[in-house]
């Protein structure tokens, strides 16, 4: 085993992206990841209706990136063009610090790391358009 086992427990019939793959255990199950990959927990995927904003959209499309790694050439593209969009139209600090780290760790690769940096403005965002913060998805399953 190496330093970068992963235990992951999944509920039955709880989804996880792994590798581009969508895997669904009929009963409770843990996988051990003895290398390197790239999933997303079904808690985490965001559906295209509920992009109402623009940190939900490039969210979206970064979700893209790792659910379907087969046109993530083309998808990361979409996404660099969105963050300059974004860079350009914001201006509060906090929100103009997240994009530029997502950009630093979108050329290292780390998207996973990059969908953590989007969903922590969310709140940032919705405050600034003058709504109540929604609460995350991954507390009302916890």
């Amino acid at each position: 085993m190496t330093d970068k086992t992963m235990h992951i427990t999944l509920r039955p019939n709880e989804k996880i992206y792994l590798n581009g793959a969508v895997l669904r255990p009929d009963r409770k199950v843990t996988l051990e990841l003895l290398n390197d990959a790239t999933f997303l927990l079904e808690a985490h995927v965001m559906q295209a209706e509920d992009t109402n904003t623009p940190l939900k959209q490039l969210y979206f499309t970064a979700q893209v990136m790792l659910i379907d790694p087969d046109t993530a050439d083309k998808t990361v593209m979409i996404f660099i063009e969105m963050l300059g969009k974004m860079l350009r139209t914001y201006n509060d600090p906090i929100i103009l610090e997240g994009l530029r780290k997502c950009i630093d760790l979108t050329e290292q690769d780390k998207i996973f790391d990059v969908l953590k940096v989007i969903r922590g403005l969310f709140d940032r965002e919705a405050t600034i358009m003058g709504k109540k913060p929604a609460v995350e998805k991954e507390q009302k399953t916890a």
